[in-house]
């Protein structure tokens, strides 16, 4: 099956759209998604980006909006606006690098931006780790714990290091054979790269 590099960032707004349709849109279209879970909080503020500071009020109000009607378009609801940013940002992330190597990085991802975006309740601080890990079948106390490690730490620092090397700046990101698309809107771009050969 041929596969797309999906690196994204739990926090990244505009990725909840891409986590919430990619699994239909994986098996509808016979493409394998590999998910690649990294610090983009870390390259942007290298950068001296700030996606929507407080004093972008209409920029940040649009984003909600746009939000909205871009998920209602898929098919499924967005309760914005949504808590953000998220205060335990690399938590949520670490969590989700564990569960890539565990195999189970998918299931938490989707299942914590739908308690995010859908019930209010903010990824990487409770009740969504407990839920949300507790809906996957994994020990939430097991994985708190494995997440403090240095080796997940580590393994963190590698995928956004990985991440910056490849040229990525934003969430989501898709590659393809070295081609970068960027945001949400441009999955289907890269679906095409990948099928035109």
């Amino acid at each position: 099956m041929k596969e797309i590099e999906f690196w994204f960032s739990i926090g990244s707004t505009y990725t909840y759209l891409s986590v919430a349709r990619l699994p239909v849109l994986s098996r509808e279209i016979n493409v394998t998604f590999s998910w690649q879970p990294f610090s983009v909080r870390k390259i942007m503020q290298e950068m001296d980006n700030i996606p929507f500071p407080p004093t972008k009020k209409a920029k940040a109000d649009y984003m909600w909006r746009d939000i909205e009607r871009r998920a209602q378009r898929y098919g499924f609801s967005a309760n914005v606006p949504a808590p953000y940013p998220l205060k335990e940002f690399d938590l949520a992330n670490k969590i989700a690098v564990l569960g890539m190597q565990e195999g189970w990085c998918v299931d938490y991802v989707c299942a914590t931006y739908r308690r995010w975006f859908q019930e209010g309740l903010e990824a990487g601080s409770e009740p969504n780790i407990l839920d949300s890990l507790t809906e996957i079948g994994q020990d939430p106390k097991r994985v708190l714990k494995l997440v403090e490690s240095d080796s997940i730490e580590k393994a963190y620092s590698d995928q956004t290091d990985m991440a910056r090397e490849k040229g990525i700046f934003g969430s989501p990101t898709c590659i393809v054979d070295g081609e970068l698309f960027w945001g949400d809107d441009r999955i289907e771009d890269a679906v095409w790269w990948l099928n035109s050969g």
